[in-house]
């Protein structure tokens, strides 16, 4: 069975009509068409993913921080899959893992704190 088996062409679709609308779609539509996408063009989309996510967490979910925690962590899992595939990106990842670093220090969550600070160091140095 090939990859594109496990593809819904129909979501893909609806995806990239949602984004090439007339007007930019919200955040949410936006994270929602991009978790769609990376699956077809994870090279395109796992960036767009990663700042998205990171926006429908602050700007929706300010007030929820467990919430706004977990689509962070997903912000830094959708960085670390680009800087797999492309170790060029680590300026993303360092981004992800900063705001993700962010939200630990606000609910106190300190052993996550240096697992994260470690791997913001090992990224900035060059480290894999």
């Amino acid at each position: 069975m090939n990859h594109s088996a496990n593809i819904n062409h129909d979501a893909v679709l609806r995806a990239r009509v949602a984004l090439l609308g007339s007007a930019k779609p919200p955040v949410r539509e936006r994270v929602a068409a991009y978790r769609v996408l990376v699956q077809v063009s994870p090279l395109a989309y796992l960036p767009l993913l990663s700042a998205a996510l990171w926006k429908f967490s602050r700007y929706e979910f300010a007030h929820r921080p467990e919430i706004a925690l977990a689509l962070r962590a997903e912000s830094v899992a959708a960085a670390r899959r680009m800087y797999a595939m492309e170790p060029g990106w680590g300026d993303l990842l360092v981004t992800a893992l900063t705001n993700y670093r962010e939200l630990l220090i606000l609910m106190g969550r300190q052993e996550e704190l240096r697992a994260v600070e470690e791997e913001i160091t090992r990224t900035v140095s060059g480290e894999r």
